[in-house]
């Protein structure tokens, strides 16, 4: 970190800068993009005065300064970071600077902490702006109403980051449920584009990130910038581009009519807006990556291998049937057995029982105890589905307190899955849901819970007067889970929402992964899952084999398909492993030991996603970190207008090293179709510098669509020079 002049501070990491103005108002950034190299005092400072803009006809006649919380009150007229007012009064707060820390934190993050006030306004205001090693931007806000007597209303605070004239495309994502995270690329133009989220969750249709980038970006090319939302309630998110030609990214939270009104001395603390840039998608993926693996909590690289038992007998559950189906797992290499929907009472479809969280002894007339001894007997972890947040009206919770589900007034929101929502930020309703829950892992002492969440918060409105819920639903579902996670620290958690509609950082600060779709077809997961991991490494994604006919498609893949597509991400099976004959159980099995075997690679090495000419062909490998091993996959995910897939680049690896390639055996396909034959090296593999395997590639098999194959490639040795 350097300080020049006048309070400029250039900040270095991970291959970015990020120069920052901190005199007089709030902080600005000046640059945020690729390293600027080593400056000293005066050359900071010169980078901020030649970065001032000329005065033009139009606007006010000074230069428009835009903070990292833009001020209504300096001429900006783009959306303002601060919205809110006392009575109608106060609503353009004018920030003074009153200190500025600058900070480095145990991990090696540079820190830059502004407070400043508006005294008229009795308003405080601290921004915190910080980069990790990474080279990842975070922006954090806390806001104080320092009015002795009268609150001050809030409705809404958005952290920005400035992007150049040269970003003139977007690409943001949307979806729906079974068809999460669907790019969209549109012109960066004037005007705002803006994505809000008013589902109470993160959503399936949200964009998770935010991109700007120069024309046509990709994955290996261009510069680019991202913003993502550490949120999981309403959020919003904007691209903007003034008529002076100024580009923003921004987000924060979304706040409902009256929702968030500061009493005397009560301070609001945003969620975290996180901004990553690189050259390429790759690059900017790759430090989300490396900050999420340097946590101290982050998962490990070694990741069970786990059943969930949802395709394999829905709500059909029955003490025989899955201590059969536990002892086939075993048999084939599961390492943890998951419960999911339909254990506790009442619950024979999803009509009726949800929120009654005891065992239901219809089912289980000894409890689940047979069960858990029999999977622990198998050397496995037991894990247990629950929806911690959601009630039916048919159950005795919702006959018992009515009072505690979310809705606008006298009548309740429409069901959507024939549930409705708990207020859990009524104590009671809190305390009712955290104690069963404790109740059931302690007594079962659980490993692993799926962690459900199935339907959007529609009209939430919550206590006697019925106001606003979202925001304090948010927060008691943060210390609901963080309250268990303290009494069962072994516990890991998933996050899942109808699929993939709770993924963001701010859920995944407190679980251990996310369940990225309900639809586990293969073709679908391989387009779901290249856009998931531009935000989370694949250890954090959880991915299951199904059968070989997909229940939410209805289409049907061969093995090496399905499990090839579910080996780059957290493994699981789900389905029914008793109706498996004796060939496919031995595939599966191997495919797990394959798994478990690269888990080190595939955990701790770096993503790479490929840009090939045919879009019909996804290329993506996991490089290792010291460049000595990777794994690539090639997959038909359509068919191609080409015959032949044409020479694949391998991406990643040390130039001026030989490396041996050699097909992987599980995945080494080859058609059997009129002539159809492998490249020459396909047999016996081939030696090549990483130099050409990089720049040049190899030719892989033709492929018919919805099918794949893989490569292993082990560094032989040092290229002569």
């Amino acid at each position: 970190m350097t300080t020049g002049t006048d309070g400029v501070v250039h900040l270095r990491a991970g291959g970015v800068s990020l120069v920052v103005e901190t005199g007089g108002g709030l902080p600005r950034i000046v640059h945020w993009g690729e390293d600027l190299g080593d400056l000293d005092p005066s050359s900071v400072r010169a980078v901020a005065t030649s970065s001032v803009p000329p005065v033009v006809s139009g606007p006010v006649d000074e230069v428009v300064p835009l903070a990292v919380l833009p001020e209504a009150h300096r001429g900006w007229l783009g959306t303002p970071g601060l919205s809110g007012h006392r009575r109608g009064r106060h609503f353009a707060p004018a920030f003074v600077t009153a200190a500025v820390e600058a900070q480095t934190s145990d991990g090696g993050a540079q820190r830059l902490v502004t407070h400043a006030r508006d005294d008229d306004a009795a308003l405080s205001l601290t921004v915190t702006i910080e980069l990790a090693p990474s080279g990842l931007v975070s922006l954090d806000a806390a806001l104080t109403n320092d009015h002795p007597t009268e609150p001050y209303q809030l409705d809404a605070l958005l952290l920005a980051l400035p992007v150049p004239t040269l970003a003139t495309e977007i690409v943001d994502f949307t979806g729906r449920h079974l068809r999460e995270r669907s790019p969209q690329r549109h012109r960066f133009t004037q005007g705002t584009h803006l994505r809000e989220n008013r589902r109470g969750r993160t959503g399936a249709d949200a964009t998770t990130l935010l991109l700007a980038g120069t024309p046509s970006f990709s994955f290996e090319s261009g510069e680019v910038w991202g913003v993502h939302v550490a949120w999981s309630g309403n959020h919003r998110t904007l691209a903007e581009r003034s008529a002076e030609g100024q580009g923003v990214l921004a987000g924060g939270e979304l706040l409902l009519p009256g929702e968030l009104e500061l009493a005397p001395g009560e301070t609001y603390t945003s969620p975290t807006v996180y901004g990553a840039w690189g050259r390429g998608l790759n690059a900017l993926s790759w430090r989300f990556h490396e900050y999420l693996r340097a946590r101290p909590g982050h998962p490990s690289a070694r990741r069970p291998v786990l059943l969930n038992t949802w395709e394999a007998v829905y709500f059909h559950q029955d003490v025989d049937a899955l201590t059969q189906l536990a002892d086939v797992a075993a048999d084939v290499g599961i390492e943890r057995f998951v419960l999911d929907d339909g254990w506790f009472r009442g619950r024979r479809d999803d009509t009726a029982g949800l929120g009654d969280w005891y065992v239901d002894t219809d089912v289980w007339p000894q409890g689940l105890h047979p069960l858990v001894e029999r999977v622990r007997e198998r050397g496995m972890q037991f894990g247990l589905w629950f929806e911690p947040e959601m009630v039916n009206p048919d159950s005795d919770l919702a006959r018992a307190h009515p009072e505690w589900i979310l809705g606008p007034g006298p009548s309740l929101p429409p069901e959507a899955r024939h549930q409705q929502v708990l207020d859990l930020a009524d104590p009671d309703a809190f305390a009712y849901v955290l104690g069963r829950l404790d109740a059931v892992i302690s007594e079962y002492d659980v490993d692993f819970v799926k962690w459900d969440h199935n339907r959007d918060l529609v009209a939430p409105g919550r206590g006697p007067r019925r106001t606003a819920g979202t925001h304090e639903q948010t927060l008691a579902v943060y210390r609901l889970v963080d309250t268990l996670r303290e009494r069962h620290p072994r516990l890991e958690i998933e996050s899942c929402s109808s699929g993939g509609a709770r993924v963001d950082l701010g859920i995944l600060q407190r679980t251990d992964r996310v369940w990225a779709s309900d639809s586990i077809d293969a073709l679908e997961r391989q387009h779901i899952e290249r856009w998931t991991r531009l935000l989370l490494p694949p250890e954090l994604v959880g991915s299951h084999i199904g059968s070989a006919w997909a229940a939410a498609t209805g289409r049907t893949h061969e093995l090496e398909m399905r499990a090839g597509t579910a080996f780059f991400g957290s493994l699981g099976i789900e389905r029914d492993l008793r109706h498996a004959d004796a060939e496919e159980r031995a595939a599966l099995q191997a495919w797990i030991a394959l798994y478990q075997q690269h888990q080190e690679l595939l955990h701790t090495g770096r993503f790479h996603t490929v840009d090939h000419g045919d879009p019909s062909l996804h290329v993506h490998g996991v490089v290792a970190q010291d460049q000595a091993e990777a794994i690539y996959s090639f997959v038909a995910v359509a068919t191609s207008e080409y015959a032949r897939p044409g020479l694949v680049r391998l991406p990643g690896l040390d130039p001026d090293v030989s490396y041996d390639v050699r097909p992987v055996p599980l995945a080494a396909r080859v058609e059997k179709f009129m002539g159809f034959t492998a490249p020459p090296w396909w047999a016996d593999g081939i030696t090549l510098p990483g130099s050409v395997l990089s720049r040049h590639g190899v030719q892989i098999p033709a492929l018919f669509p919805e099918r794949l194959t893989m490569v292993h490639v082990q560094r032989a040795t040092a290229v002569a020079r």
